[in-house]
């Protein structure tokens, strides 16, 4: 039902629709000497219809993404020098994803130095080289919160 109306409400003849209901509205104010119940009625309806269009534009970026998602995992998953590893990459904490990040940003940077632009690359390899340092990072941040109150361990100065 939510796509038939996000479908509905996004056509051409609901523009149209919309756009009759402004020109009656403005049409019929000097009739109500545009009063105060003539111009909450606009605000109303507009407010409630705006409301209510959030949690359907909402729900149709929800399907759509998963949609892209699955597309996305079964593409990796049919390739061979893909890495399975990124499927559901999107269920990945926000650190893991900043690690990640900043593996192909130096993968990038190294490739383009590189003259043979035709060697392969693996995210088993920033997992075994390159994200090690950030991942040995990362637990020494959970050991050692920098913010230790008293009664809690620091890490040691380096």
């Amino acid at each position: 039902m939510a796509a038939k109306v996000i479908a509905a409400t996004g056509s051409a003849w609901a523009f149209f629709v919309a756009l009759g209901v402004i020109i009656v509205w403005g049409l019929t104010g000097p009739v109500f000497h545009y009063s105060d119940t003539w111009q909450l009625v606009i605000n109303t309806g507009t407010t409630i219809i705006t409301f209510l269009m959030v949690f359907l534009i909402q729900k149709s970026q929800n399907k759509d993404s998963k949609s892209i998602q699955l597309k996305l995992n079964e593409l990796i998953a049919a390739h061979k020098q893909a890495s399975n590893r990124l499927i559901d990459v999107e269920n990945l904490s926000e650190e893991e994803l900043d690690i990640l990040h900043k593996y192909y940003h130096v993968m990038a940077e190294e490739t383009a130095r590189k003259i043979s632009m035709n060697e392969s690359h693996s995210v088993e390899e920033a997992i075994n080289g390159a994200l090690s340092k950030h991942e040995e990072h990362l637990r020494r941040r959970k050991k050692y919160p920098e913010d230790a109150g008293p009664g809690e361990t620091k890490p040691p100065a380096m």
